[in-house]
């Protein structure tokens, strides 16, 4: 099954969060899992590393496959964002994540659930 990993879990790991270490080790426990994160995601953690996290972070993201953003799923999110943006305040980053997962499938872990309040993906609370 594709898991799609948030940025706010992969950073959060890359500080040191214990929870975040907890919650890996439990997914890398099950073998059917397949670790993916969005193309935005990825580019959320890399633009924002601090000096001197190069290498352990791109060490860390390479256990991760990254889903590609194409036209399909740009089209789509401009609909989830239309749709979601007023109520709930999603950004771009977290519509295009929504799509992906939509066109995708799999189960999208976050620590933001208020930005995912579609209901046809299965999102979860990773702690």
């Amino acid at each position: 099954m594709k898991l799609f990993i948030d940025s706010d879990i992969l950073i959060w790991h890359l500080r040191g969060e214990s929870r975040a270490l907890k919650f890996f080790k439990k997914l890398r426990s099950d073998k059917t899992c397949e670790l993916w994160t969005g193309a935005m995601q990825r580019a959320e953690v890399v633009f924002f590393m601090r000096p001197g996290e190069e290498e352990a972070t791109l060490l860390f993201l390479s256990r991760f496959k990254t889903a590609n953003v194409d036209q399909a799923i740009v089209d789509a999110a401009s609909r989830i964002y239309r749709k979601w943006h007023p109520e709930y305040g999603i950004d771009v980053n977290d519509a295009l994540l929504a799509a992906t997962v939509l066109h995708s499938g799999g189960v999208l872990h976050t620590l933001n659930i208020k930005h995912y309040p579609m209901k046809d993906i299965a999102v979860q609370k990773a702690w």
